[in-house]
């Protein structure tokens, strides 16, 4: 779908001339290649159901797909303007440190050693998780304080596999890693029985007993033993593509709040609600401030919809509840500050 759909849409060109040029080369480069090259370059994971994997025709989908083409919308104009990278967990940060990839959107918990360490920024949240275990239901466990000596297949460069380690020696039990880099061959070795159990975040392991072989065979225990907020990664030297990723992600959390969808948006176009326009680009000028044209955030929603449109499409299928993820004013945690 073209960026400049849509009667009356204001900044009909993602690369409007008025846009304000950001300051300093390293500042300009990342929005500068992309228009260059003409699609955003994104890593995504090897396939996590309801985050990014491929469909059936091998189309990439999920919650952080929809921050790639989010991005994409905005500064090109056409959310299908993506090429995705998939990587492993231990892949993803050198990926994106080396300029392979211009932004990282794979289920990546954000923690004070990425950030500080690594030196990876990550401009926004986008979905709020923890580490939480699957079983197989043969064993009889029903909390993890009973895994104590168990086999526990984990994947390396995670923070699940970090959570654990940490869990089990403040609890004071003992377990025996297997640790297996690939989340498929992972899941394979959980099913095949060589882990007792698998340590993923609570919202991968309904797409991990999803898939498998007997699902009522395995049990997903009710206790998440951490916190984990996932976010896109960029690098820290581009504060400009910082803030395109940010307020990317907060458009479509500020859509939903706004009662915007994909099928809806056009009508708004008319509305003389103050926040609307602003959002829709009649007034404020926020395009310009960020570098695109007045329509970034109209072709964000437009193409791929707002945070619960997404949800839905991604996640839901897969039986998960929105739980914190519900939007602040539905008595959750998800927040995204306003256009003004």
């Amino acid at each position: 779908m073209s960026g400049c759909s849509g009667v009356g849409v204001p900044g009909a060109s993602a690369t409007a001339a008025g846009a304000r040029t950001p300051t300093g080369g390293a500042a300009a480069s990342t929005l500068d290649g992309v228009r260059r090259k003409g699609y955003v370059h994104c890593g995504v994971s090897t396939g996590v159901a309801g985050f990014s994997a491929t469909d059936a025709r091998g189309n990439w989908r999920g919650l952080d797909v929809d921050v790639c083409r989010a991005i994409a919308a905005a500064v090109l104009g056409d959310a299908s303007k993506v090429r995705y990278t998939p990587l492993t967990a231990a892949q993803r940060f050198t990926a994106l440190q080396s300029g392979e990839i211009d932004v990282l959107s794979r289920n990546t918990t954000i923690t004070f050693q990425r950030d500080v360490q690594l030196g990876i920024e990550f401009p926004a949240a986008n979905w709020y998780d923890g580490t939480g275990f699957i079983v197989h239901k043969a064993l009889g466990v029903k909390a993890v304080e009973e895994l104590d000596g168990a086999t526990i297949c984990l994947i390396p460069g995670t923070t699940n596999q970090l959570d654990v380690t940490d869990y089990f020696r403040k609890h004071h039990l003992a377990f025996t890693p297997v640790v297996i880099e690939r989340l498929d061959e992972a899941t394979s070795a959980f099913f095949a029985g060589r882990c007792d159990a698998f340590a993923q975040d609570r919202s991968n392991l309904a797409s991990v007993r999803a898939r498998a072989p007997i699902p009522d065979a395995e049990v997903i225990l009710p206790q998440v033993i951490s916190k984990a907020p996932y976010g896109p990664g960029v690098m820290p030297n581009d504060v400009r593509w910082m803030e395109i990723v940010r307020w990317s992600v907060f458009a479509m959390i500020d859509a939903e709040e706004l009662g915007l969808s994909s099928r809806t948006i056009d009508r708004a176009l008319a509305s003389d609600d103050p926040n609307l326009q602003r959002f829709l680009g009649t007034t404020g000028g926020f395009g310009a401030m960020l570098g695109v044209d007045s329509g970034w955030a109209y072709r964000i929603v437009k193409q791929v919809g707002s945070y619960g449109e997404s949800f839905d499409r991604n996640l839901r299928p897969l039986g998960l509840d929105r739980g914190v993820n519900r939007l602040w004013s539905d008595g959750g945690i998800l927040y995204a500050p306003d256009l003004r």
